[in-house]
């Protein structure tokens, strides 16, 4: 080798090397700056795909039932982006990494592409890159391009590193998720003893107001006496019970405590089915996932308004619940075979829809209904994951 070969070989080393320090420097920048899991999986997709020049890119994460679950995505091709089922269940990558196989990225034909001829948008192939944590494994990085050819093995130890970065970013999150939901669970204890205390002190309030009431009856004093004793009772009485009916609303903890959210809503619907002796179908479409607990709470409790609805007005036989889980949205989809109505001439005084519709706006989504008289009813509910944090 010449003295010139060498060195313009020399440069083209320092300059890949240049630019690999750049995109995990890049990378690791900006997942430094994310503490919630959703965004930070967003910034690591987005930021390998420009970095690495990849059109398509996809996470997949362990659940609480070490089950893989689609948990980001960039670009989905529509044969995916629009039929989510086809992202759930076993494919050769994640056979591989269950099976221990995949210990350092590597190519692959992509087996839920491969038997598709329309909305694949030229995608065949990916690189899978495993996501682990001390040992512990995480998930599945996938990346893909419509040009693909297999990445060389310079690029795909790049990625190996990119995918430490992305498994300490997840980690973290958690770690900060976790701590934000014992921060919520001190809160709620402490809200316990807010009502505690506010209730025992008026209850001794009315006690005393009442056992006046009764000594002034006892001693034949005057019964406007004994009356003004029982109206400050009264009075004590409402004012503790809308205090007790604030605190539990600010309390609102709960319903699902144990369960995922799609355990929860089950449940929620079974018991709810059994009573009105109404016939359901509950279906959970995607992986189950964990998500924020404002979130899950808002979920629950749209559900329970809607099948509260549903009950008192809508006389219906058939009830349908459909909770479709994506990387950045959840939808959940109610629909009955009852009387409907026409949403246009709905009534001011309807708290029923109107609530329902605000929990969905504080959490960045939307509420579609779509009803007619004699017709039924069918309600949807978009909340977007990223900005719902």
């Amino acid at each position: 080798m010449s003295t010139r070969s060498k060195s313009e070989s020399d440069t083209e080393k320092i300059q890949r090397r240049n630019r690999e320090l750049s995109i995990l420097n890049t990378i690791a920048k900006a997942l430094n700056q994310e503490v919630d899991l959703t965004r930070a999986l967003s910034v690591a997709l987005r930021d390998v795909a420009e970095l690495f020049d990849l059109e398509t890119s996809w996470i997949f994460l362990f659940n609480n039932e070490a089950k893989l679950y689609l948990a980001a995505a960039q670009n989905l091709p529509p044969a995916l982006a629009k039929h989510p089922r086809r992202m759930g269940g076993g494919c050769t990558c994640i056979d591989d990494y269950n099976e221990g196989e995949l210990n350092s990225p590597r190519n692959f034909t992509c087996s839920r592409l491969e038997n598709l001829s329309v909305g694949t948008a030229g995608l065949r192939q990916h690189a899978s890159i495993p996501l682990n944590a001390h040992g512990k494994p995480l998930g599945i990085l996938n990346v893909a391009s419509t040009d693909w050819v297999d990445l060389h093995d310079d690029d795909l130890k790049l990625l190996y590193l990119v995918g430490d970065l992305v498994a300490i970013a997840i980690e973290r999150a958690r770690l900060f998720d976790r701590s934000a939901e014992l921060g919520a669970i001190e809160e709620r204890n402490r809200l316990a003893r807010e009502i505690h205390d506010t209730l025992a002190q008026g209850l001794t309030a009315i006690a005393l107001q009442l056992e006046t009431a009764d000594a002034l009856l006892e001693s034949g004093l005057p019964i406007e006496r004994v009356r003004q004793s029982v109206t400050q009772a009264l009075q004590l009485t409402r004012s503790n019970l809308e205090e007790a009916r604030r605190s539990v609303m600010d309390l609102r903890a709960a319903p699902l405590e144990g369960h995922p959210l799609d355990v929860a809503l089950r449940n929620l619907a079974t018991e709810w089915a059994s009573r009105r002796k109404i016939i359901y179908n509950f279906e959970v479409v995607g992986s189950p996932r964990p998500l924020p607990m404002r979130v899950e709470t808002g979920l629950y409790r749209i559900l329970q308004e809607a099948l509260t609805n549903i009950g008192r007005h809508a006389q219906a036989h058939h009830v349908t619940v459909q909770l479709v889980m994506m990387p950045d949205q959840i939808h959940l989809h109610i629909a009955d075979d009852g009387r409907g109505f026409d949403p246009d001439q709905t009534s001011p005084n309807h708290y029923g829809l109107i609530g329902m519709n605000e929990r969905a706006n504080l959490l960045a989504g939307t509420l579609q209904i779509s009803s007619s008289p004699g017709e039924g009813t069918e309600l949807d509910i978009f909340i977007p994951l990223e900005a719902s944090t």
